[in-house]
């Protein structure tokens, strides 16, 4: 079986990376039909636009697209390439796992959680104003609807991964109105799930926590702000971003990706790291059914890391991009 999948190369060390996980896909066995398509600088010179409608028509044909890094440019009008696609295929749900791997070295072993972070609204919604030349408002949206679907989806996913505990990230104490919408909703859909506990934590307090004991955490879910600084803060525990995959879920499309940035200064030194879009690729098999193939990915890149020789140089090791693309396709096969 052939799948049609869309490929967006993106910006800097994008087309490396993603290149790189496209061949460990390949070398594992899944088939499938890459629909190339370019989005973010290069499509503002060719096109105008970071956002080319053909691209749009790409995900909405394949439904599942696999993306690199993309840079928004500063000034210029351009709004995020990534909140456009989140928006306009409802990519409610933002899932940032966080593992610890063999011989990498960290502050902490043994970490395996997952991050769920609302993907919709929160202050990246965008609304901002100028009250006057001294002074700027940012408008922060919290519905009952998203934070719901956003908590039903985090305690359904810790259910079917046989984890035990959800912890709700939120700063109610001080926004009562908006975190404490939030707050009520993930008490009110625990109640669906009574073999699971649950907890609610401040955010400056998890951020202590997930820094002196991430063991003690399964499936953390949080508003849009709040989950994107504790995935990366908890990247950090575990060697950086460089490891770090997530995946944008929405009820009919779901776009993965890397989560570092473009790095456009070390693009094309065949440098960067491609564990964080491999990892991408293979959460990407395991939504379209290949589960066999993401494990065996998974166990490839885990047993090429504990080996510093074999690792990439942002790891300590000696590795340009395509030789340790080679190493993990020689574990697979």
């Amino acid at each position: 079986m052939a799948y049609n999948i869309t490929l967006i190369p993106g910006d800097g060390i994008g087309p490396e990376v993603i290149s790189a996980a496209a061949d460990v896909i390949e070398a594992a066995g899944v088939h499938i039909n890459w629909e190339v398509v370019e989005a973010g600088i290069k499509s503002i010179e060719k096109e105008g636009t970071p956002l080319p409608d053909y691209v749009i028509e790409s995900i909405k044909r394949n439904r599942i697209a696999l993306k690199g890094p993309l840079t928004t440019p500063i000034g210029g009008g351009f709004r995020s390439v990534n909140v456009i696609l989140r928006r306009t295929f409802g990519l409610y749900a933002n899932i940032r796992p966080v593992k610890s791997f063999d011989g990498i070295k960290s502050l902490h072993k043994d970490i395996n959680l997952i991050i769920v972070r609302e993907n919709t609204e929160d202050l990246y919604t965008g609304q901002e104003r100028m009250v006057d030349e001294n002074k700027a408002e940012g408008i922060k949206v919290i519905t009952r609807e998203a934070s719901e679907r956003i908590c039903r989806f985090a305690f359904h996913l810790a259910r079917d991964l046989n984890r035990k505990k959800v912890t709700l990230v939120h700063k109610a104490n001080i926004m009562k109105l908006t975190d404490g919408l939030f707050l009520e909703s993930g008490r009110k859909i625990s109640k669906d799930y009574p073999d699971l506990e649950f907890e609610d934590v401040i955010v400056d307090a998890m951020s202590m926590k997930l820094v002196q004991f991430p063991q003690n955490y399964d499936v953390i879910v949080a508003p849009n702000l709040y989950g994107d600084i504790l995935s990366d803060l908890a990247a950090g525990l575990v060697g950086g971003l460089g490891l770090a995959p997530s995946a944008n879920i929405g009820r009919d499309a779901a776009i993965f990706e890397p989560v570092h940035g473009s790095a456009p200064d070390i693009a094309n030194m065949n440098i960067a790291n491609p564990v964080s879009a491999m990892l991408s690729g293979a959460m990407m098999l395991k939504h379209i059914g290949e589960l066999d193939a993401a494990l065996r990915i998974e166990k490839a890149i885990s047993r090429v890391l504990k080996d510093e020789i074999n690792r990439t140089m942002d790891l300590g090791g000696k590795l340009g991009t395509k030789e340790f693309t080679e190493k993990v396709i020689q574990e697979i096969k």
